[in-house]
């Protein structure tokens, strides 16, 4: 009984660590950028929107479509920068831990 107690008490921590870590995450922001820095797009944590931010210099009436690839670009890259952060918090948090390859923690 004694083991199991333990193992509880461990749970538990993982637990209260791992709530800790998502509002961490959940805080941060990270910010994208395409085209050589002429659009930059800022995320939340929770890959919300916070930011936009256009040069001026790279609004062409004509060419609206390449504003919008760029547009979408710089938010694919904020995302990828979050959830690097991400990954790389979770290995922290549960590092030594044997977990099943391709399990998804609440992240």
């Amino acid at each position: 009984m004694k083991n199991l107690a333990g193992l509880m008490k461990q749970a538990q921590q993982m637990q209260d660590r791992m709530a800790e870590t998502r509002t961490r995450l959940e805080a941060m922001e990270a910010e994208g950028e395409a085209g050589a820095g002429l659009v930059a797009v800022t995320l939340s944590g929770r890959h919300e929107l916070k930011r936009l931010r256009i040069d001026p210099k790279i609004v062409d009436p004509a060419d609206i479509e390449m504003l919008q690839d760029l547009i979408v670009a710089a938010h694919a890259d904020a995302k990828r920068k979050i959830e690097a952060t991400s990954a790389t918090e979770m290995q922290k948090l549960t590092a030594g831990m044997s977990l099943p390859p391709g399990l998804k923690l609440p992240f």
